[in-house]
């Protein structure tokens, strides 16, 4: 498929996003109030109120607890807000070579890498749970997508790779659930061929936008408890201090969601 068909694409699913994203925050902001779950939500399982979600560095804990229900929850959103059509183009027109995909949780990148310039695909994530739906998901592919692919279990921290190990880097929506997102670029970089890439695919809080970072803000903790995903990270801040070269960024859905192709920082 060519660039211009997915640019015209990309054009219907970004407004159609748009509107459905703010329609959800308009309703939110009209309606919702602080309802008495919410505030709940925001309390430790002690009740302790200095518990924080956001800081909490065991989410991996939560992911183990969602991974069954995870696709079934997300599948529509990530739908109309055309985040697929997303996810598609970004290995379709970036990936190449020797593949290592970060943060892959139940392999919703799966069947999007192309078969003629990929060769080889990795996918790891900090839970185990999650993998077990990739797995199930490989099992019905054909034996070549089967051979292409390993599974394995990683801290993207701490990656078991030799420097300068693969052609391509990718995290898509990993950003928002690492302990320490800053640290994991820089290991990724580690990792990645220097004349390689690393794609991204995130959402965090806006700078076009200040009503919608500012509900981020108010509710990530909810948001973080029930997903381990802290939602209003500055990914742009993340991005710089990690050292990544840019080459391509675009932002979607009022400015929370980032398309990012980089290289490793130049030494």
């Amino acid at each position: 498929m060519s660039m211009s068909t997915y640019a015209r694409r990309f054009g219907i699913v970004a407004v159609s996003g748009s509107v459905y994203v703010g329609a959800v925050y308009l309703g939110i902001q009209l309606y919702g109030g602080e309802r008495k779950g919410q505030q709940q939500a925001l309390l430790g399982e002690d009740g302790n109120k200095t518990t924080s979600y956001v800081l909490d560095p065991r989410r991996t804990a939560t992911f183990q607890k969602i991974a069954y229900s995870y696709d079934d929850e997300i599948a529509k959103d990530e739908f109309v807000m055309g985040i697929n059509l997303m996810r598609r183009a970004l290995l379709y027109f970036h990936a190449t070579g020797n593949v290592l995909e970060v943060g892959a949780g139940t392999g919703r990148n799966l069947g999007y890498y192309p078969s003629g310039s990929v060769k080889k695909i990795t996918l790891t994530d900090s839970s185990d749970k999650m993998l077990e739906k990739a797995k199930e998901k490989l099992s019905g592919m054909s034996t070549a997508e089967k051979v292409r692919h390993d599974v394995m279990v990683a801290d993207a921290s701490q990656l078991p790779y030799p420097d300068n190990s693969f052609d391509t880097i990718v995290d898509t929506f990993g950003l928002c659930s690492f302990d320490d997102p800053t640290a994991v670029l820089k290991e990724l970089q580690r990792v990645c061929k220097p004349d390689g890439k690393i794609l991204l695919l995130e959402h965090g809080r806006t700078k076009a936008y200040t009503g919608l970072s500012s509900y981020l803000d108010k509710h990530a903790e909810r948001h973080a408890k029930n997903w381990g995903c802290v939602w209003n990270r500055d990914i742009d801040k993340i991005v710089e201090s990690s050292g990544l070269t840019l080459e391509k960024l675009h932002n979607f859905h009022f400015g929370t969601t980032y398309y990012i192709v980089a290289k490793p920082e130049t030494q």
